[in-house]
């Protein structure tokens, strides 16, 4: 009976895919067609189909489909056909990020295809029939790794309570063939212990907030026949402080390298429950669940879902909650590597000892941790292997990561808790030394977003910066992600990776509490913004920025990395979508419509606002570049590179606050910094004591924005000149093997670059001078007269530079006319 398969989730002919809706009830059996990745990226989202290994099978099979029908018609030749086919593997890793088993068969798959697109006598339609073959295969190799999992279960399991014959074994979410091609991992452990006669009750949670438990676990049991019970989630202390639960196994939708998992919500409680009175508790999950990139957990971004899922019945039904109430819905949790007893994979379980702070999952997964081998057939004598191997996290700077177990929920920080925080801390305290009270703190933070601290003590300093969950120059009802904190973190470590003399180390990383410390840039390191309003020269500026600019940009891109690591790191700062949404929103959208967020110098620039948004042309440019931006994964890029994100000295540069990181088109970067060097530029005549006072200054600036741009084309290029026998995989050596070759890719893609930086440059000055955030540089202007006069010139020049970028053929013709405005 446990062998039996209970309800296909996964129907599957070549050409032809049905999924079943796990939105509806199961035994009302409404399958979805899937005619293509399209289709499949919606009913991934949307849960149509779930479970982390479901979706990659899912994924490979919607793509199968989709060449079926097109393999026929095609006319490219076979590396346009792997080219398409890694285009779709990636837009179908993107509609689930948290499920590392999804990138995993997309990784396979398109290393197979670009591997078949090279080979003598290939053709399109024989590389789409490699992916084809390959996703059919993985279909049954699914089914034959989870039943692996339920043998090695059950057997832990029996060793984990002492022999016991008859098992009471709680899961939670679903895990079974609903979750997967076939039979399941929890699930898949329970069906194998009933299949010996193991089984007493099988207790089954509802799953909040999308009761997969209840509508679908339960109906599994049932069909199969397993004694079973369901339960409410907030139930499950209860029943074990009962003594009725023997074990707990559970599925996982990432694990990282020591271990810790990130499953359905709910898990974390059923796992600190079953920590405080005696429970073992199990991960079942297939080794490619298993994300060696991530360390801890700390690293793993939640998914969060539609308020509506708790406010209203079944998701889309009557309203059951009060209107108005704030609502807090992640789809996930994580649960630290110390509650796992064990992890049971497909090849073995890895124990967790019990002075452990972490199981080596990742060292089993890459065979660096020995197991015994199995025989493939029956599973042979099954044995299992324990890890005790601890490793201290480490950020790449070698200071030691936020420890799991010291896990903070999120409240604001102001001076005084920020000292009890840091006290708490021990790489803070030991970074600042002496007491709190020996620490000076000051809160500085003078920007849209976020608080920062800079904080003295009698060994050091070190700044503070936390995310609020809202945007602070407008309040609690505009509503922020906090996950920014993350990104941010993420990307200054990236970027000290590739540039360190031009990014601040970070000292530790806080999740839960949006927290990044890092080193404190003490004076005579200034804002460059507040320079640029004194009238202060940077010799140094240029080659600094254009430095950090090209290695950043290069380094992250397909020049120099392979398609998998590109594509991995592109899906990943994919979850960073709020924060592009609100730069789609005030940058490319706002500006050009009546929207509330707007402001300008009014009533002088009145007639100038109202030209804008009549300008047809100026606006259908604006949305090509809004394609761009929302398209295009060039590269990781800080995502707000303005002067108030760059702090200098005469000799020093440090880029800082990427909290807006994504992987996007590398224009944008280098359009944001020169825009607001425009900006600066035209704000000057506004600071000047008396006509022609800055006009020198003046030329400095324009030099600069010249010098940025040449620098910057120069150094890419150098950049790419030494890595073309790198694994990029845009421009491969066997395509690209001539000096001309090469020479007319570079000079292509960098004019490519250089138009787009002007149409982002022209955007992100129009948006400066009316939408929501202006600068510094203008706002301080006190004259209103004189301010709108600066403007003025600002919006007509960019207005200009959006509509003819393409004509201009070097940065000279645009300084030249940004000079003669």
């Amino acid at each position: 009976m446990g062998e039996e398969k209970t309800l296909e989730a996964i129907r599957y002919k070549r050409g032809s895919l049905q999924l079943l809706d796990q939105r509806k009830l199961p035994h009302e059996s409404v399958y979805i067609n899937i005619p293509d990745c399209d289709v499949a990226w919606n009913a991934i989202k949307d849960m149509v189909v779930r479970g982390a290994p479901a979706i990659a099978v899912t994924a490979a099979l919607a793509l199968a489909v989709e060449l079926v029908h097109l393999e026929n018609s095609y006319s490219g030749d076979p590396q346009d056909a792997a080219a398409f086919i890694e285009k779709r593997l990636s837009f179908l890793v993107s509609s689930r990020p948290t499920a590392v088993n999804l990138s995993d068969a997309a990784y396979k798959l398109q290393r197979l295809t670009s591997q078949a697109s090279i080979n003598n006598g290939a053709t399109a339609k024989t590389v789409f029939a490699h992916l084809i073959e390959a996703a059919e295969e993985m279909l049954k190799e699914d089914v034959l790794s989870n039943k692996a999992i339920g043998e090695y279960g059950a057997k832990a399991i029996l060793q984990a309570v002492g022999g016991k014959e008859k098992l009471r074994i709680l899961t939670h979410c679903n895990t079974g063939s609903l979750a997967t091609a076939g039979y399941g991992t929890a699930l898949g452990v329970i069906r194998s212990l009933f299949a010996q006669g193991q089984i007493e009750t099988a207790y089954c949670t509802e799953t909040r907030p999308y009761n997969q438990g209840s509508r679908l676990t339960a109906y599994e049991l049932v069909h199969d026949g397993i004694p079973s019970v369901l339960i409410a989630d907030s139930a499950v202390a209860y029943l074990m402080a009962s003594g009725r639960v023997d074990a707990v196994v559970v599925g996982a939708d990432r694990i990282t390298a020591n271990g810790d998992t990130a499953n359905k919500i709910g898990t974390l409680n059923v796992a600190v429950a079953a920590h405080q009175f005696g429970v073992p508790f199990f991960v079942a999950a297939p080794l490619t669940t298993v994300d060696i990139q991530i360390n801890s957990g700390d690293e793993i971004v939640i998914e969060e879902r539609s308020k509506t899922e708790l406010t209203h019945a079944f998701g889309a039904g009557p309203e059951v909650a009060a209107p108005g109430i704030g609502v807090w819905n992640p789809a996930f949790d994580v649960t630290p590597a110390k509650y796992i007893t064990g992890v049971i994979t497909d090849r073995g379980v890895v124990w967790r000892d019990e002075k452990a702070h972490g199981l080596d999952i990742g060292g089993f997964a890459l065979g660096t941790v020995k197991y015994e081998d199995h025989e493939e057939a029956g599973f042979g004598d099954l044995e299992t292997t324990t890890v005790t191997k601890e490793e201290e996290l480490k950020l790449p700077n070698g200071v030691a990561e936020h420890d799991s177990q010291h896990t903070r929920h999120y409240h604001k920080l102001d001076e005084k808790a920020a000292s009890e925080y840091m006290k708490n801390v021990p790489v803070l305290a030991e970074k600042l030394g002496g007491s709190p009270d020996d620490w000076e703190i000051q809160e500085v933070g003078d920007g849209n977003m976020n608080y920062v601290y800079i904080v003295e003590g009698p060994r050091g300093s070190l700044v503070l910066k936390q995310a609020l969950p809202y945007v602070r120059c407008v309040g609690e009802s505009w509503a922020m992600t906090l996950e920014r904190a993350y990104f941010e973190a993420k990307a200054l470590r990236k970027e000290f990776e590739l540039a360190p003399e031009y990014v601040p180390e970070v000292y530790y990383f806080d999740h839960p509490m949006a927290i990044i410390a890092m080193r404190y840039l003490e004076p005579p390191h200034i804002i460059l913004r507040k320079g640029l309003i004194a009238g202060t020269v940077y010799p140094r500026l240029a080659e600094h920025i254009s430095d950090f600019m090209s290695k950043t940009l290069f380094h992250t891109s397909l020049l120099a990395l392979d398609t998998h690591r590109h594509k991995e790191a592109s899906a990943q700062s994919y979850a960073n979508v709020e924060m592009c949404r609100l730069s789609e929103q005030v940058i490319f959208t706002e500006p050009y419509m009546e929207a509330a967020n707007n402001r300008w110098t009014s009533p002088q620039l009145d007639p100038d606002v109202r030209a804008l948004r009549e300008d047809i042309e100026l606006k259908v440019e604006v949305a090509e570049l809004k394609a761009r931006f929302c398209e295009r994964t060039q590269a990781l890029l800080h995502g707000d590179l303005h002067t108030g994100s760059v702090m200098v000295t005469e000799t020093s540069t440090k880029v800082i606050d990427p909290e807006f990181s994504f992987y996007g088109p590398m224009a944008f970067d280098v359009g944001a910094f020169v825009a607001n060097m425009f900006l600066a530029f035209f704000s000057q005549d506004g600071h000047a004591g008396m006509q022609g006072a800055r006009d020198d200054y003046k030329k400095w600036i324009l030099q600069t924005v010249s010098d940025v741009w040449s620098l910057f084309a120069a150094k890419f290029k150098g950049e790419w000149d030494k890595s073309w026998d790198s694994p990029g995989d845009a421009y491969l050596p066997a395509v690209y093997n001539t000096p001309a070759a090469r020479t007319l890719s570079e000079m292509r893609f960098i004019e490519d670059v250089f138009v787009d930086m002007l149409g982002f440059a022209a955007c992100k000055m129009i948006r400066r001078i009316v939408g929501i955030a202006h600068v510094e540089d203008m706002d301080s202007i006190a004259d209103a007269d004189k301010r709108a006069a600066c403007e003025r010139k600002a919006l007509t020049c960019a207005k200009v530079i959006m509509k003819q970028r393409r004509k201009f053929s070097s940065i000279t013709q645009v300084i030249d006319l940004v000079r003669h405005q």
